[in-house]
Formats: structure tokens, C-alpha cells, sequence
């Protein structure tokens, strides 16, 4: 029904009119036609429609084309979530494990509402225990042509294991992954052991324990990935067994039932 709402909003209020003045001037006629009618509960429903359709209009402004076709299709910038929230997209710079910038003008972090909602609660939760620390999301949705590419790249090699193959599509690709780490009070990321996007073992945290014996990872590192994976379940996310910034908002079945795999491209 959501989904549903918001895509009339779109093609009805985005697309009919050219300016915020005739988008407010189209429904405004709505609501008046409705109450002249006494149609009370139509009314109703279209003054929801209006709310959105303004909510969608201001935080559509300056949004790119890949996150503005994303929006048609019921996901949110998680920065209209959350403003608190900072985002680098890590694959929308050549500095990544495939060596290229691959979402071409995308530079906003984008999930499905239930998965943003759950953002906000776990970087709300993180100020409330350390207030000067920040949440920084570095890949959120991904569409299934760019997880191709990926798959291409480690495809049989050792690599492979930490890549999700495109034949069982990326919980990404839902929009209800998100990869993330942690900013200290200098805006600088916490020590986890490994950057993000480290395709190896010591990025795993089944091991961690192992690693800590061995002198791979020191205390701190791992305390520091505990933080961030304590933060992120208590709101509702779930963490994998190896990879220590990757977080999921629901299973794979709830994402099948409820989704569509994300394209933009």
C-alpha cells in the first residue's frame, strides 16, 4: 500500500506539473472536489497523498537520476532518515576492490523504509552512547547489473566467498543491506582491524577470536567491531559470520516476499 502510494504521488504530482506552486494547485483541486462531493474518506486519503507528495517533493530536490529512480520505486535516501548519517559510497569511487567507479552520478545512500527506519534507530542509539561518534554508510542498495560486475571479478578465486553471486541475489540488491562502520569524534574511522570492502579472513568476524590469540587483531579492533554490531542488532539488524561492516534488516525469505531486486541502470 505504501509502495503503492508513493508511486502515485510520483507519476500523478512529479510528472503532470512543473513547479511546487502547480503540484500544490493539482491537489488542492483534489480536496475540494472531494469535499464538495462529500466524499469524507476520499479526502482523507488524498490529504495523505498531498503530505507525501511534498515530503517527496523536497527531498527530491538535488537527488541524482539512479536515486530519484530508486525513490520511484519505494526506497529513501537515508540521509532525509537521518541527516546524522554520513555517506561515501565506496563504489561510487575508483577505491575499492574492483578498481572503478561504478554508480555512475549515485552518491546517495538509499534502502527501504523498513531497513532506513532501522538505521536510524541504531545511529540515534549510537549518539546516545557516545554523542560525538557518527555512523558512516559506505554501500546501501545496489542494483543487480553492478553485483554482476562484482561477481565477475572474483569469480573463481578464493575471493569468491565474500561476494554474493547474481544467480542468489545480494540482500543488497533488496535494498535491506547496508554496509557500515563507525566515526570517531575527529570524523575519522574506528580501527576495526581491516577497511571496508577487505576481501580476506581477517575480515571475518567468526575468527576474531582467533585472530586476537594469534596478534592479528588487538582488543581494541575487536572492541570496536563489537560496538558497531551491538549498536546495529539492538536495532533490528542482523550481522554476517565474514564480513564485520555488512548488516542485513530482515532474512533473505522476508526480502523475497516482500521486494523487488533493485535496477537503475
Amino acid at each position: 500500500m505504501i509502495n503503492w502510494l508513493r508511486r502515485l504521488v510520483y507519476y500523478h504530482v512529479m510528472e503532470e506539473a512543473d513547479s511546487t506552486i502547480e503540484k500544490c494547485l493539482i491537489l488542492a483541486d483534489f480536496f475540494i472536489d472531494c469535499a464538495l462531493k462529500s466524499k469524507i474518506i476520499i479526502c482523507f486519503a488524498r490529504c495523505c497523498i498531498f503530505l507525501w507528495a511534498m515530503c517527496l517533493h523536497l527531498s527530491a530536490a538535488g537527488q541524482s537520476p539512479e536515486a530519484l529512480a530508486m525513490m520511484r520505486n519505494g526506497l529513501i535516501n537515508v540521509q532525509d532518515a537521518d541527516p546524522n548519517i554520513v555517506v561515501k559510497l565506496m563504489y561510487a569511487e575508483a577505491d575499492n576492490f574492483v578498481g572503478e567507479s561504478m554508480y555512475g552520478t549515485l552518491r546517495e545512500a538509499m534502502l527501504q523504509p523498513e531497513a532506513a527506519e532501522k538505521l536510524t534507530v541504531a545511529s540515534n542509539n549510537l549518539k546516545k552512547k557516545h554523542p560525538r561518534y557518527s555512523m558512516i554508510v559506505y554501500d546501501a542498495a545496489r542494483p543487480r547489473k553492478i553485483q554482476q560486475i562484482m561477481w565477475n571479478k572474483v569469480k573463481g578465486t578464493p575471493k569468491s566467498r565474500y561476494v554474493s553471486s547474481p544467480k542468489r541475489i545480494s540482500m543488497h540488491s533488496y535494498g535491506v543491506a547496508v554496509d557500515v562502520s563507525l566515526l570517531d569524534e575527529n570524523g575519522l574511522p574506528l580501527d576495526m582491524g581491516t577497511p571496508v570492502d577487505y576481501l580476506g579472513e581477517l575480515a571475518e568476524p567468526r575468527r576474531e577470536q582467533e585472530f586476537l590469540k594469534s596478534g592479528k587483531l588487538t582488543r581494541k579492533q575487536i572492541d570496536n567491531r563489537l560496538l558497531l554490531r551491538n549498536i546495529m542488532k539492538n536495532a533490528g539488524f542482523r550481522s554476517i559470520s565474514n564480513e564485520w561492516w555488512h548488516f542485513e534488516a530482515c532474512t533473505r525469505e522476508e526480502a523475497q516476499r516482500k521486494y523487488l531486486p533493485v535496477d537503475f541502470f
